[in-house]
């Protein structure tokens, strides 16, 4: 595969960060891909592999020079940007919320919905799920597909790192604090995060949901086009740098074994069960930080409901839950301009 030409907008950014070195990983050359932010990070380097790259300023980029903008700049930057990039010809892949609840524009995670990417060409936005969502939908996608979803619950525990680089300083600042008897200072979180967990991300909505809660019932409906499928959800910031964890519990409309599940589990894309080795399981820490897969664990059947299923869900937030997942998404598009859109042909896979 050629490799296409790329910009990557918020490139001194916690996501930017991560795409560029999964792009560099990945054999991309530094000529072809550019790195993109304000004007007050314009002129610093950011790393690309064993070299470097220098920023330019996002405000006087001209997008008809790059195949595909990818943007980790925050909800008010895409919403500026993103447009005028898709007008000059690139295909903009976001990973903020500014375009996954418009009907026209596709919400994508390629090992569920990646036939949501037929027939996209350049001057088109695709939009990046929310982290918890995409973890939790890649887990789900293989049994959704035998056996279909009735309802969700999920209870999300997500790691600082999903709110930036402020939100990673405020927990070592406050652990340091803490670890000194002293106390900790708060700012970018309404309480202490140091040794605590926060049952509330984002604002309340009207129902008493938060909107990141709430994120992920949307979200669910629309990446797998089910609008019938229940999800409740309950969205706790936890101190953990890299990683988000899920306790999932589900209920199938068709009745499913639970060694059928395991099975369609092993056998999925992005997908790493992990049996439990005694007191083993999957964690953000040990698996999921660094790593490209979903991890799953705790695998069983719900003994409160006849078709009900728990397990326990993990992955690295920033890496599949922002970056990889996008540049996945190109690595698909680019796949179908090869096969004429041929989805059951086997896919460069950026892990």
């Amino acid at each position: 595969m050629s490799k296409p030409k790329i910009a990557v907008v918020g490139a001194s950014g916690a996501v930017g960060e991560v795409i560029l070195s999964i792009l560099a990983d990945l054999g991309h050359r530094e000529d072809r891909v550019t790195a993109l932010a304000s004007e007050r990070s314009a002129g610093q380097d950011v790393d690309f592999g064993n070299t470097q790259l220098t920023i330019e300023e996002l405000s006087a980029f001209d997008f008809s020079t790059v195949d595909y903008a990818l943007f980790s700049a925050g909800g008010s930057v895409s919403e500026e940007y993103a447009p005028k990039a898709a007008a000059a010809g690139a295909i903009v892949i976001d990973n903020t919320s500014a375009f996954r609840y418009h009907d026209d524009i596709p919400l994508v995670v390629p090992e569920v919905n990646a036939e949501a990417l037929d027939g996209i060409a350049g001057g088109a936005i695709i939009a990046n799920p929310n982290c918890s969502t995409i973890q939790m939908v890649v887990a789900l996608a293989p049994v959704y597909r035998e056996a279909g979803i009735a309802r969700i619950n999920v209870a999300t525990y997500q790691s600082v790192s999903g709110a930036g680089r402020l939100g990673m300083e405020e927990l070592a600042l406050q652990t340091a604090a803490r670890l000194n008897f002293k106390d900790p200072e708060v700012s970018k979180f309404a309480q202490p995060i140091a040794f605590n967990a926060l049952p509330q991300i984002d604002v309340l909505l009207d129902n008493g949901y938060s909107r990141e809660e709430m994120k992920m019932v949307w979200e669910t409906q629309k990446i797998f086009s089910d609008p019938e499928i229940l999800v409740n959800a309950t969205a706790v910031r936890v101190p953990v740098f890299f990683g988000h964890s899920e306790a999932v519990h589900f209920e199938t409309r068709e009745d499913i074994s639970i060694e059928r599940c395991r099975d369609l589990l092993q056998r999925a894309e992005g997908v790493e069960v992990v049996e439990g080795d005694g007191m083993i399981h999957p964690t953000a820490v040990t698996h999921a930080a660094g790593k490209d897969p979903v991890f799953v664990g705790r695998l069983r059947r719900d003994i409160s409901h006849p078709r009900g299923i728990d397990m326990w869900v993990v992955a690295d937030n920033v890496r599949k839950g922002a970056a990889l997942n996008a540049i996945q998404i190109m690595y698909r598009l680019e796949q179908n301009k090869i096969s004429g859109g041929n989805r059951d042909q086997a896919i460069v896979n950026s892990a």
